[in-house]
Order: C-alpha cells, then structure tokens, then sequence
C-alpha cells in the first residue's frame, strides 16, 4: 500500500525531471524561438504511451501528447539507445514545426517508460520563411516527418538528420537544436533510471497505477460539482486565410453523474485554409479546460482526463482528414475550441468562469534565404468574477514568453520601433478585460512575412453583462492588412501589430 506522503514525494519527483528536461533544453538550445521564447513542452509516459508527468510548459503541446502518444509508441518495437523523430499532425504531432523527440527507458533490461519533448522550430523547410505559410495543403507547410527513428545505440543516425536539414535554412541554428532535443531525452531518462531505482519495495507501476487512481478521483470530485445537463455554446473563426468566414465551432457539453462529453458534431467541415485541426491539438484545448477546473495539486497524468469523452466527427474542422493544412489549427483554432468549451461552462458554473481572453497567438513569421525568425504576441486575458484580466499576456493554449526586444534586434535584420501595452482596448466591465498590446516592426533588409492572426473581425466576448474586448489590427506601412496574409517588405517599411483585448465580466 502507498501512503499519501509517499506518493506526494513520487510525484513531485517524476514532475521534477519533466521541469529539469525543460531546464535543460533552455540552456543547451541556439534558436530565440527555444532558447527565450521557451516554445518547448517535456513529458513522461508509461509503456502504453499514457501520460505520467509533464511539466507546466505548452498546454497545446502536452494536451495533445497526452492524447496521441499512445499509438505512437506501440507502432514498433523499441530498443535501448533508440529516439523517434516525429512532425506529422496526422501521425503524433500538432503542426509540422512542432518536432517531437520519444525515447524509450530501459530498467534492468525491460522496457519501463517513455521521456518526450516537443519544440517549435522557425525553420521546417517550408517555402515561406517562418514555417507559418498561408497554406491549402500540409505539403506546403515544410517537410513531412512520418514517426522514424534518429538514433540507434545513442548514436545519431547522420543520414537521418543529414536528410532533415539539407531542406532547411540555418542548417547550423537547425542542427543544434535538434542536438539539444536529442540530450535532453538523455538526461530525461538517466534522472528516470534514477528515480526507479529509488522506488526500492514498491515497483514504479504501483506508483504510477496509484498516481492514476488519486487524478481520476479529483476529477471525479470537480465534475461532480458540475450540474448535470446539456450546454451549448458557439463562436466562429475569423477566416481560413482563403475563401470562408466566420467558420462556427460548436460545442454540446454534457454533464451526467460526474462523467464528461464534449461533441463538436455541429462544427464547420474542414476548409481550404491552414485552420484545420488533427484531432489531438482539439484534445489538448478540451483537457486543457477541465484541468484548469481541477485543484492546482491534481496530477497531470492520464488519469486526471479518464472521465473525459470526446465526439468529434471525421472531416470536421477539429479532426481534418490528410492532407488537409493545420499550421495554423495548432495556434489559433485550438483559442477557440477553449472559447467554446469554457463559454458552455460559463452556463454551467458562471461564477467559476472568466471572460473570453483576446482569442489568437498572433503568429507574426518571416526571413529570407539564409534566416527565418517566429513569435507570437501576447493580448488581454478576460475579466473574472474577482478580478480585471491581465493586461498583454499570453493566455490558454500557450505558455512562451515574448522575444526581448535587444534578441531580436542583434540576431535579425529588424528594429523593433515600440512595443507597449494596447490602452483601452479591453472589454469594460465590472471587472475589466486585460489590455492587448501594439508591437512596431521596422524592416531592415527585404523580408517575406506572414501573419496568421485570429479576432480580427469578431471581438472577445464579455461575461454576465461585461462589454467584448476590442478587435486586434494590423497594419503594414500605415494601412490596414488581412488578418492572415503573406508580404514583401522592403527596407523602411512598418509592421504594426496591435492585439485584441479580453472581454469584460460583470456589468460596469
């Protein structure tokens, strides 16, 4: 039997190696995008591929780990000193930028777990720098990495990476990063070997079969409080970049003896544009949500989302079918699945829940032949029953900082002319929405840029009479653009983004 303490000290030991995988690749990766923006998640996972432990890093990324790992990790055999290299949406991944790295852990010879990270890379190969392409198809997105592997014995397989980044652009920026995904699984499963060993009378799989019966009581506990009934709530999508607005996602939510189903049967098909989403960054927005209901110190393992269903049809926006494009279902269209589910619980427990937040990751990409360089920018967070949303920050589905102004201006061809907070641009109310804010590029050399940006058009809802935040711009030498769009800039020429605000709680 496993007391309380004992299985309080496991979990934050195997937390612990998740947020120190995390500190590792910090220190060890080149690119901005890694190394300051910290656009990078590390997890643990038994030998099902179910979630163990994660660290508080990219709910997009682990949420959707959580939900694909499974079938990743039971499609071959696995041999010590092996890792996997894997992008493609419709086989593990999210985006194609996103590259993940599995490696197996051995214990006393037996196959025991899995360490993962997963890291956005600016560069992919597709033909638009940035990797964040107005695309119709995945295949202009960049190179499609199907699972394979990249390391035998704990050696680089050359060809393998050889292969990968001859179709990129900063080849050395490229080949470091990947370097430092592939030690960072190093470390990841010498402090597990570690851990394991330490386990002493009691096996690792007791630990982790109780850690998964202790997070599926909490949920049960949380969605116990939930009334029980239907809820619905619909919002759209701005745009798919190329034909169609005002794309509905709709969510049914219902709520019966403590048990979850969340049904997408209403939403919009697939579109032409890159909005589509592979159903595990749709997952990764759904748990997110529910966690974000559950006590701080619930495990975030797979236990902690057992009593969660999910319906989502084949074809639909939130589960595409190949080779529809999904760069940007990974950033944008997963705000909005968290709009939705948390709009049909704001009818469920309105007190419990905030305002809509300024709904896009704000994708800003660009470069030239030999550079390539992606952020994205924060906004308002909604309003809630305590207290006025915080002011330009990232909110929900990410978790990255922003890119210190002096990074960007040493390492790009770029000056960043102002970069403030968005007065005024939150929804008022009793408590008020948070600010967006306004970032001013100036081009230095002639640069290709691409945007994909979200509540453009249709503003952040308020909560229980508060007033919408206001709609995000954006403008290239003083005139307004497309909210996704792909330009030329010439030496001198201006950017101007300007985030939406989060909506407002309450009445005023």
């Amino acid at each position: 039997m496993i007391n309380a303490i004992e299985l309080g000290l496991f979990t934050s030991r195997i937390n612990a190696i998740c947020e120190q995988m995390g500190a590792v690749l910090k220190q060890t990766a080149f690119s901005p995008n890694i190394r300051d923006r910290l656009d990078y998640s590390c997890a643990i996972f038994d030998t099902n591929g179910r979630l163990c432990a994660q660290a508080a890093h990219i709910p997009v990324h682990l949420g959707s780990m959580a939900y694909a790992m499974k079938d990743v990790v039971q499609a071959r055999e696995r041999r010590k000193g092996d890792t996997l290299i894997l992008n493609n949406p419709y086989m593990g991944g999210t985006h194609l930028p996103d590259v993940t790295f599995i490696s197996p852990v051995f214990f006393n010879n037996k196959l025991t777990a899995f360490v993962a990270n997963r890291a956005h890379h600016a560069d992919i190969g597709s033909e638009t720098p940035g990797s964040m392409p107005i695309s119709k198809t995945l295949d202009e997105e960049g190179i499609i990495i199907s699972p394979a592997l990249i390391c035998e014995s704990d050696q680089i397989i050359e060809s393998v990476l050889e292969n990968i980044i001859s179709q990129l652009r900063d080849t050395d920026i490229a080949v470091a990063d990947f370097k430092a995904q592939i030690s960072v699984n190093k470390n990841g499963i010498d402090a597990l070997i570690k851990l394991i060993r330490s386990c002493e009378d009691i096996k690792f799989d007791d630990y982790l079969n109780e850690l998964n019966d202790y997070a599926r009581r909490i949920a049960a506990t949380t969605f116990s409080q939930l009334p029980d009934g239907d809820y619905h709530f619909t919002d759209v999508m701005d745009d798919d970049g190329i034909n169609a607005k005002d794309i509905a996602i709709h969510c049914a939510l219902n709520v019966n003896d403590g048990k979850i189903t969340v049904d997408f049967s209403n939403t919009a098909k697939q579109v032409e544009g890159n909005i589509n989403c592979p159903i595990p960054v749709t997952a990764a927005a759904v748990y997110y949500c529910f966690r974000c209901l559950m006590p701080v110190y619930v495990p975030d393992c797979a236990g902690t989302f057992d009593l969660i269903t999910l319906k989502v049809p084949e074809g639909c926006l939130l589960n595409a079918n190949y080779p529809a494009a999904v760069a940007a279902g990974n950033v944008e269209t997963s705000t909005r699945v968290v709009d939705v589910v948390l709009g049909a619980l704001a009818q469920a427990i309105p007190d419990k829940i905030p305002a809509a937040s300024h709904g896009s990751m704000n994708n800003i990409a660009m470069g030239s032949d030999n550079w390539s360089y992606y952020e994205t920018l924060g906004g308002g967070m909604g309003g809630n029953t305590e207290t006025a949303g915080l002011s330009a920050i990232q909110t929900h589905m990410t978790n990255t900082l922003n890119t210190p102004v002096e990074v960007v201006e040493t390492q790009f061809p770029l000056y960043i002319k102002a970069y403030r907070v968005r007065d005024d641009s939150g929804g008022k109310g009793k408590h008020h929405g948070g600010n967006g804010l306004i970032r001013h590029y100036q081009f230095i050399k002639p640069t290709e840029v691409s945007l994909i940006t979200e509540r453009r058009r249709n503003r952040p809802w308020g909560l229980t009479g508060g007033n919408k935040g206001k709609a995000g711009e954006n403008l290239f030498n003083g005139k307004p653009i497309s909210a996704k769009t792909s330009l030329s800039a010439e030496p001198g020429d201006t950017l101007v983004i300007k985030t939406p605000g989060g909506g407002g709680w309450g009445r005023h």
